[in-house]
């Protein structure tokens, strides 16, 4: 007789324990809890102790924080007709369970599809240079779009970062010979920049110089001063004009004079005999025979 008191007892007690876990749930701090009463969706629970009646209410967890979601690596072709293969993250959270779990099936896979279609049409309708220079623009449009899909789904789409760039590698040797020739260029512009401005000093101090021709002199003996520092170097020293010009002077002088005598020789009139001198005597024919 005792023993099937016994048995009945543990099996209430059993059945009990069994409904008291079905009708017990805990949620933590993050999560937050849609109840399904008979297919009909309550009041939302959480955090905390969570009381249900056992085979009529059932509870889906959803969680509140912020979910790292990996873009895979998409083949993207931008406007250009440059082919490259980028890869992005996405940074997201649910901010209302209720349509997140009534207004989509599964909202991870939703997003990340969302996200992997949205990355491949804006970014084909950028260059390339675009696409390398102006990541910061590139982001702020994907997650607008992006958030803008998702949000009918209660879900807040906060961050979108492209992480990764790959490019074909005749394109990458392209890219590395446009930048050399474009630092050519700068080095010849800078370049060019310092002649110009060396020319305008040099004009000033030409200008400095020009009332007093000895600072040029002592300009020539400063020049020296730094020179004679280094033993293994050879001092050319300049003649100052000062010195030369007289000679210059001379030899041009000696050579005009030389040129002038022939000429002078040559320009000298002959000598003629004056129109009124007598002429010479005419002899008288010899007598003939008679």
């Amino acid at each position: 007789m005792l023993i099937p008191v016994l048995i009945v007892v543990a099996v209430v007690g059993l059945t009990i324990a069994v409904l008291a876990g079905a009708s017990i749930r805990v949620l933590r701090e993050y999560e937050r809890g849609v109840v399904f009463r008979l297919g009909r969706v309550i009041d939302q629970k959480g955090p905390g102790l969570v009381l249900l009646i056992p085979v009529v209410d059932r509870l889906v967890r959803v969680s509140l924080r912020t979910v790292t979601l990996r873009i895979p690596d998409q083949e993207v072709i931008t406007r250009d007709n440059v082919p490259a293969r980028v890869a992005a993250v996405a940074y997201f959270r649910v901010i209302d369970p209720n349509r997140s779990v009534l207004e989509v099936e599964d909202f991870m896979a939703a997003t990340l599809q969302i996200a992997q279609t949205t990355l491949r049409s804006v970014l084909g309708k950028a260059d390339l240079d675009t696409l390398l220079s102006e990541r910061e623009r590139l982001n702020e449009s994907l997650q607008q779009i992006i958030d803008e899909q998702t949000e009918p789904w209660g879900i807040k789409v906060s961050v979108v970062e492209i992480k990764d760039v790959e490019i074909p590698e005749r394109m990458q040797s392209a890219l590395a010979r446009q930048a050399e020739a474009e630092r050519n260029r700068r080095a010849k512009v800078i370049n060019a920049e310092g002649e110009y401005q060396a020319a305008a000093r040099l004009s000033d101090a030409a200008d400095v110089i020009k009332p007093n021709p000895v600072t040029l002199q002592l300009r020539y003996l400063q020049a020296l001063t730094e020179i004679s520092g280094n033993q293994g170097s050879t001092i050319v020293f300049p003649l100052p004009l000062d010195m030369v010009r007289p000679l210059l002077e001379r030899g041009a002088s000696g050579e005009s004079d030389g040129d002038s005598e022939p000429e002078a020789a040559a320009e000298k009139p002959r000598l003629r005999p004056a129109a009124d001198a007598p002429l010479p005597a005419e002899r008288e024919p010899l007598p003939g025979p008679d």
